[in-house]
């Protein structure tokens, strides 16, 4: 019997009816408590969507484990307060174009995972469908740009590449030309990159600190092997104090917080509270390289 339905996938794929990534989507995540991250924020927008008065904070914690129980219990799954591949398919809600809410948030969020690099304002207009029907595209979905069943948990179960395999850009590559990255600071070795209300991203897999002063505003530290990867001026975080977090992982939205004179994120690389130009740093993760160590970084005259 298994035989004949292997047939039968491997001919309606020959033939167009079934496409080879309809035919194997990447499971569902499992996503529960002490957890953080986009697709703990995922969970949080749908749920909020569904009528449960949650911070959409992307920390999965007690209050959001409370609203996973009472959704599970409501909807007949066993409620163990964990998302799962039972309970993200009763969670999910198919949004398209027009739309305006939680659920579309919910949907922005999973692509920029992706680099989309889209607002998360709820609002389905043309830039979310047009990130939706090329990430379709890129997965052998049916390139509609609604973000139905299958959509969904490809993006949910997905695993995003990020720039250079171990590294990412810590904006979407869509956010800004090439020709931007190599932009000298104006009083010493950093950059500050011209964006407003965009997602930003883990440079480096490590340790996430929370910043809130009033020179970096909102702002984030990434640890990795000693080395300092700042970001300020942000609107507001995505991953809580002290998180682990992978390159191309979502941290926080652009904005103008703290000593800036318009909106942009500064980023920054210090080793032992001295900076380093992370222009170079920046280009070869852009260009598809390995970065150079930030050791051998200059630590003045930024100008490239």
């Amino acid at each position: 019997m298994r035989i004949l339905v292997a047939g039968l996938i491997a001919f309606g794929v020959l033939i167009g009816l079934v496409s080879p990534a309809q035919a194997a989507l990447p499971s569902w995540p499992n996503v529960k408590i002490g957890q953080t991250g986009d697709n703990v924020l995922t969970a949080q927008h749908l749920l909020r969507h569904r009528g449960y008065n949650i911070a959409a904070d992307g920390d999965f914690g007690s209050g959001t484990q409370a609203a996973v129980k009472q959704f599970q219990t409501a909807n007949g799954l066993s409620s163990d307060g964990e998302i799962g591949p039972n309970t993200w398919p009763k969670l999910i809600v198919s949004v398209q174009r027009g739309n305006n809410s939680e659920a579309v948030r919910a949907a922005q969020v999973q692509l920029n995972r992706y680099g989309y690099g889209l607002s998360v304002d709820g609002d389905f207009g043309g830039g979310t469908h047009n990130a939706a029907v090329a990430f379709q595209s890129s997965k052998g979905l049916e390139a509609d740009g609604i973000v139905g069943p299958n959509t969904w948990q490809t993006l949910v179960g997905g695993t995003p590449s990020s720039g250079g395999g171990s590294y990412s850009l810590p904006l979407a590559r869509s956010a800004l030309p090439r020709s931007e990255y190599d932009d000298p600071h104006h009083d010493y070795p950093a950059i500050d990159l011209p964006v407003n209300t965009v997602p930003a991203y883990a440079a480096v897999t490590g340790t996430a600190y929370r910043i809130n002063d009033s020179s970096c505003g909102y702002g984030l530290r990434i640890v990795k092997n000693g080395v300092d990867y700042i970001y300020c001026h942000f609107s507001g975080w995505s991953v809580a104090n002290g998180a682990a977090v992978r390159a191309g992982d979502r941290v926080g939205t652009t904005g103008n917080t703290g000593n800036s004179t318009g909106p942009h994120l500064h980023f920054a690389i210090k080793i032992s509270g001295t900076s380093y130009c992370p222009q170079n740093f920046l280009l070869a993760i852009y260009d598809g390289r390995t970065p150079p160590t930030p050791s051998s970084l200059p630590r003045t005259g930024c100008f490239y």
